[in-house]
């Protein structure tokens, strides 16, 4: 008989950039009795999500939740705001991106999109000049990702609207934060974005099954006038019923609850203070990858992601036979290549419920897989990691009367 695999032993270190890992405090939140979606006390839950998230998007204007994954958020984006035929400007990030692009197209918009090399954020200056060539003014939506998952590079944001701004255009501003919100300094209203979309997977440390739209008054003016078919998600049906804290369909009540915990926990800890510590982890993975001797996916520092980091393989060694060494010895995830970068890259998540203790374990068990995996590197990666974690530690600590 063949031998059976003995189980692990020990907590499952889910290494992914999505989904992440869910604390206990919110498992135990959605392990609850369901409640009438119509009753008061779901209307207080109901009142308290949206305002908690109207604080993570740092906007005033109208956010909405669905029941539905980060692509529902996506569309529900679009076909607000847009009518079938329109064109919109997009940028080639990463893998995400390009999805993002696919469902557009799927959706009868034209999309003209900006090459990228899936190595840094969005070409900026080829934005803008695309939007100052468009004389008509054709171009009714920029759409850009703020945090492509696929590689680890940040789009910044504040770029893309004064380039917009510059330009005089009138298109409608729309970034995807899927992965960056609850981990990433993230404005809404200050960096004029018309539409933000989110999902609860990621940051916000809950299961996949919610995604968010914030909407300018801007984007809400243009769905008066937007032809492309919704029901669904329709955002003025959302609006009528969300201000006394209900839905106008069946929600999803126990991961509600579990947002009600997870903006809790944020904001316990501080939304400055979650960003650091995201800045931190960044850090100190890019030492290790350095120490290592291997190639940081991100070839722009100004663009690095402090949500994940993806990590170029050898020549002539495969990131998948890498990654499947480490989940079966050290029952450990990380992320694979996607896309074009399908075997050729692993990537890091260090973001959601994570600590520095959570990362040197995570990074012990990378160096380890590399070295049984037969991958060329030199050792000290986790050295480099907690060496500058202590050094962020001892200055973060009091100093003495």
């Amino acid at each position: 008989m063949p031998t059976a695999v003995p189980r692990p032993s020990g907590r499952h270190f889910l290494q992914i950039p999505g989904p992440t890992n869910v604390p206990d405090r919110v498992l135990r939140a959605i392990d609850r009795p369901t409640i009438d979606h119509r009753g008061p006390e779901f209307g207080e839950l109901g009142r308290t999500v949206l305002a908690g998230m109207k604080r993570v998007f740092a906007t005033e204007a109208n956010v909405v939740i669905y029941p539905a994954s980060g692509t529902g958020a996506w569309e529900a984006a679009l076909v607000n705001t847009l009518s079938p035929g329109d064109r919109v400007l997009m940028a080639e990030t990463g893998h995400f991106a390009m999805l993002w692009k696919r469902l557009a197209e799927r959706l009868s918009l034209a999309v003209d999109i900006v090459p990228g090399d899936w190595r840094r954020g969005a070409d900026v200056p080829a934005l803008e000049a695309r939007l100052a060539a468009d004389r008509a003014q054709a171009i009714k939506a920029v759409c850009v990702v703020h945090n492509e998952t696929a590689t680890g590079t940040v789009t910044h944001v504040p770029a893309v609207r004064a380039a917009i701004d510059r330009t005089g255009h009138p298109a409608l501003l729309m970034v995807d934060t899927i992965s960056s919100l609850g981990s990433l300094d993230y404005r809404h209203d200050e960096w004029g974005v018309d539409v933000s979309i989110g999902g609860s997977q990621k940051g916000l440390m809950l299961p996949p099954g919610l995604s968010f739209n914030a909407f300018s008054a801007k984007a809400l003016a243009a769905a008066g006038h937007a032809r492309m078919p919704r029901s669904y998600w329709d955002w003025r049906e959302m609006l009528a019923i969300n201000a006394s804290g209900y839905f106008p369909y069946t929600p999803a009540t126990n991961l509600l609850y579990g947002l009600a915990e997870a903006l809790a926990m944020l904001f316990e800890e501080g939304l400055p203070n979650v960003y650091a510590r995201h800045d931190r982890h960044g850090e100190a993975t890019r030492r290790a990858v350095r120490a290592w001797g291997l190639e940081i996916q991100c070839a722009e520092a100004a663009d690095y992601s402090s949500v994940l980091t993806g990590v170029v393989m050898p020549e002539g060694h495969s990131a998948d036979a890498f990654r499947r060494i480490v989940l079966e010895r050290y029952d450990m995830s990380l992320g694979q290549g996607l896309g074009k970068l399908s075997g050729k890259v692993f990537r890091i998540g260090h973001l959601g419920w994570f600590n520095d203790l959570m990362l040197c374990g995570t990074l012990a068990g990378v160096e380890m897989g590399l070295a049984l995996a037969g991958v060329p590197h030199r050792k000290g990666g986790v050295d480099a990691a907690t060496g500058y974690l202590v050094d962020a530690a001892r200055h973060a600590l009091p100093r003495a009367a």
